[in-house]
């Protein structure tokens, strides 16, 4: 099963968070995660941040094994950028960019086992139940 998270309009470059990105792609969470905590990028706690809401979303929702949980798919997209003017020479303004881009993670896992319920009665049976004990 698949389950995924997604952060928008995240400010960093798609550039720079995608060379985080391939360091943990296809690896288990747990592996991801401890690579995220000793990566000294900016992009690394935003990525661990989206990828722990993944794990998250997996256990808590859909009641996966958070230990069999891994990285099926990881893509950065370009998000929108602000648009600022700075002051240049001569009285003019140069334009410049602050980027965002959009993180999308997705987790691919084992479900938990459960114990199997014994069937639930029937409205016929349990009637049948309480004749017996009437007796």
């Amino acid at each position: 099963m698949n389950v995924q998270a997604t952060a928008k309009g995240v400010k960093i470059s798609s550039r720079k968070a995608g060379l985080v990105a391939s360091l943990v792609r296809g690896r288990s969470v747990a592996d991801a995660v401890v690579i995220l905590d000793h990566t000294p990028k900016k992009a690394a706690p935003l990525l661990k941040k989206v990828i722990e809401s993944a794990a998250a979303n997996a256990t808590h929702n859909h009641g996966l094994k958070e230990s069999s949980l891994a990285i099926a798919e990881l893509t950065i997209g370009i998000g929108p950028s602000l648009k600022r003017m700075r002051p240049a020479a001569f009285g003019r303004a140069r334009p410049y960019k602050h980027p965002s881009s959009h993180i999308k993670v997705v987790l691919s896992g084992q479900p938990v086992e459960t114990k199997a319920k014994p069937p639930a009665k029937t409205k016929a049976a349990a009637g049948a139940d309480k004749a017996k004990r009437k007796g």
